[in-house]
């Protein structure tokens, strides 16, 4: 039995999010305590408790403390299983952090998994749908690695309400990674995307004609959607698919902050992605540590974040993968 601190390093959920998985695919029964206890309102929100409880139904797992406000957990799974799978998150509760724990879980199902997760796909503190299929889907091919995510309907902050389909094929012949050159950009492609409620302001066409304004050296494929949603919002992400990776940034909108303010956001992180010359930009970074624990690799970031730290201690809890960081490279071997 593994014994994991949650209040390590940036004593997020992040850590209880890998814990669980690397439990998952290890087989091994771990304790996760002090869950988020750098957070105002310290242990398991709606969306924690949701993605443990299907991450549980997947592997087959004895639990105890999945409730709301719950600082420990235990976790203690058996096989995993593939089939078809909701996951009903109430509210805005985040649809991309439920698949950063699920989705190296399905990839070692013998069957493929089919998800159906419900809440908000375009919310704070995580990747917004966009990033996730230009993005995390096409790193995760360079390993071999299947994922196909579609957008069934868009969820905004507060009341959520979108759905998210995403087919996980089984991970039979791992590659590890190897992306130390991005090489030159290709083309840069814009999901600017706006409830219906935003379409007369042209909120959609005013975030990706202020990212143009500041890329304006790229070649940019703008779509800009207005889509159905239970409450007014909107979200810009921006992937720019070079020789060998590609890199993303995405923006949210919010009450009263400009349309134009949320696209230059957007363009702004990604130049500075883009100017640092690496091969991965700073979220993916975060989230191919438990892939690499797996595969091995190396690859190049624009910035090792805490966030980064904190998942490498994690693995390291449970593989023996040894993971060596020098300045923006991070290496990991496997024993």
């Amino acid at each position: 039995m593994h014994v994991i601190d949650g209040s390590y390093g940036e004593a997020g959920g992040q850590i209880l999010r890998t814990s669980v998985t690397l439990s998952a695919l290890t087989g091994t029964p771990c304790t996760i305590t002090n869950i988020r206890a750098s957070r105002p309102a310290p242990g398991l929100k709606p969306q924690h408790l949701m993605g443990l409880k299907a991450a549980a139904q997947i592997c087959r797992a004895e639990t105890k403390g999945f409730h709301i406000g719950s600082e420990t957990v235990e976790f203690a799974p058996t096989k995993i299983v593939g089939g078809d799978y909701t996951v009903p998150i109430k509210t805005a509760g985040s649809v991309t952090l439920i698949l950063q724990v699920l989705v190296p879980i399905c990839l070692h199902a013998s069957d493929t998994v089919t998800l159906t997760i419900t809440g908000g796909t375009d919310v704070k503190w995580s990747p917004t749908m966009s990033y996730i299929r230009h993005v995390f889907t096409n790193i995760l091919k360079k390993m071999n690695a299947h994922v196909d995510c579609t957008v069934q309907k868009y969820g905004f902050y507060p009341k959520g309400g979108g759905s998210v389909k995403a087919v996980i094929h089984p991970w039979e012949e791992r590659k590890p990674l190897k992306l130390t050159e991005r090489g030159p950009v290709q083309k840069i492609d814009v999901d600017s995307v706006a409830a219906r409620f935003l379409q007369k302001a042209q909120v959609a066409e005013r975030q990706s004609t202020a990212f143009c304004n500041v890329l304006s050296q790229y070649p940019v494929d703008a779509k800009n959607k207005y889509v159905d949603t239970l409450n007014p919002g909107s979200s810009f992400c921006a992937a720019a698919y070079c020789e060998h990776s590609v890199l993303g940034a995405d923006s949210l909108g919010e009450k009263r902050k400009p349309a134009e303010k949320v696209g230059k956001e957007a363009a702004v992180t990604l130049k500075k992605e883009l100017e640092s010359g690496s091969a991965l930009d700073t979220h993916m970074g975060d989230q191919i540590i438990p892939y690499l624990a797996l595969v091995g690799g190396k690859v190049t970031v624009s910035r090792v974040s805490e966030h980064t730290k904190t998942n490498i201690w994690v693995c390291q809890q449970f593989l023996d993968t040894t993971f060596t960081v020098d300045r923006t490279t991070i290496t990991a071997v496997l024993k």
